[in-house]
């Protein structure tokens, strides 16, 4: 078990190992953080394909080619996804090849882990693992697969560090909480909301976690008459509320890629100012950091080549040989992100992926131009 956590010395120290890279490392909260995350996640978790192969070469070689930042889930393939980055980050912290706080470990808790191989009766394991021991009614549990009590929570963080084999997590994500907004409404919601992060602000105390923050799908981009629409500001208010100005919530994760701008380009958020703003710049504005998922949209990008004035503008030098690669450049160059995750399972991917760390981010007056360029379609 490694008790330790993510440092600003150790992420600049990891950081500077790799200072031939260029624009590819990004601060929030004091730590350093690689602008291209490794992430674990692949839908269509009964596909038996989804167990034959696993993700620790591809998380070594990342490691190894200077990204620090691991995104994971409980749920990802039924917790398997977790154990492999718990194998791997033992043997190379074992090994001395990296230490435990150069990197910055993240996962989530909200959704039903079960577990892998698969139980023959979900229904039987939510009741004799879930039910059973009192961590929450079948009232609390949307769709047989959300659940936020806070019992459930607090058992679905000891799993994770468990499958991690970790002491304490960087960022602890409440994932895809709009999954019980439409059935319990905006009140009841807020209220749940306010017993999760004054659970989380206990679990900081407890050396737990370091600091929590939100995972969301569109709940943040949908316009404000969407049932699934989440204001950021409130949210915000209620870690304010339960953890004064020195609160631990401090990231939200949402999509972004070359597809689904939103989060950049939509002011959908009202502020109390009564102004509205994009995702982006509300979460500037209250100091939140920015982790974008879904960089690559599960590979979805890619059924048709980009535009040429879309490659040119973001790689005029004509320096990378794939549109995964344009793709990656697009969400890495983007100045509100701190981070934008991929997940791959190849570590033939992760380096072609990281040879974008070889060329500059685009300039912020090109990176505009893009979107103009996007809107003339």
């Amino acid at each position: 078990m490694h008790h330790s956590y993510a440092t600003p010395e150790a992420t600049y120290r990891f950081a500077k190992q790799f200072s031939h890279y260029k624009d590819f490392y990004a601060r929030h909260d004091g730590l350093i953080f690689s602008k291209l995350g490794f992430g674990t996640f692949k839908k269509e978790p009964y596909k038996e394909e989804n167990y034959i192969f696993d993700y620790k070469d591809a998380l070594r070689t990342a490691i190894k080619s200077g990204i620090n930042l691991i995104d994971t889930a409980i749920n990802y393939r039924y917790q398997e996804s977790e154990k492999e980055i718990g194998e791997v980050l033992a043997e190379l912290i074992e090994k001395d090849e990296v230490k435990r706080e150069e990197l910055i470990v993240c996962s989530k808790g909200g959704f039903i882990p079960l577990c892998f191989p698969f139980p023959p009766n979900p229904y039987l394991w939510i009741d004799e693992h879930i039910v059973q021991k009192g961590l929450a009614t079948l009232e609390d549990i949307e769709l047989d697969q959300h659940c936020m009590t806070t019992d459930f929570l607090r058992y679905s963080l000891q799993q994770s560090l468990k499958n991690l084999q970790l002491e304490c997590l960087d960022i602890y994500f409440l994932h895809n909480p709009e999954t019980q907004l439409t059935k319990i409404g905006k009140s009841a919601f807020f209220e749940k909301l306010e017993a999760v992060f004054t659970l989380f602000e206990t679990l900081v105390s407890e050396n737990k976690i370091k600091s929590y923050g939100v995972a969301v799908w569109n709940a943040l981009t949908y316009e404000e008459d969407n049932a699934e629409h989440i204001n950021l500001e409130a949210l915000f208010d209620v870690a304010r509320k339960v953890g004064g100005q020195n609160h631990h919530f401090k990231y939200i994760q949402l999509p972004f890629n070359i597809a689904k701008t939103n989060a950049y380009s939509v002011a959908n958020q009202k502020m109390s100012d009564g102004n509205y703003y994009t995702p982006l710049q509300v979460a500037h504005k209250l100091g939140l950091g920015v982790i974008g998922s879904s960089s690559l949209l599960q590979m979805h990008l890619f059924q048709k080549p980009f535009k040429p004035e879309v490659g040119y503008l973001l790689d005029s030098k004509m320096e990378l040989q794939s549109d995964v690669q344009l793709a990656l450049q697009f969400v890495r160059s983007s100045r509100g992100f701190i981070s934008s995750l991929f997940s791959s399972t190849k570590s033939e991917h992760v380096i072609e992926n990281g040879k974008i760390a070889s060329i500059n981010a685009v300039s912020s007056a090109k990176y505009n131009l893009l979107f103009k360029v996007e809107k003339s379609t």
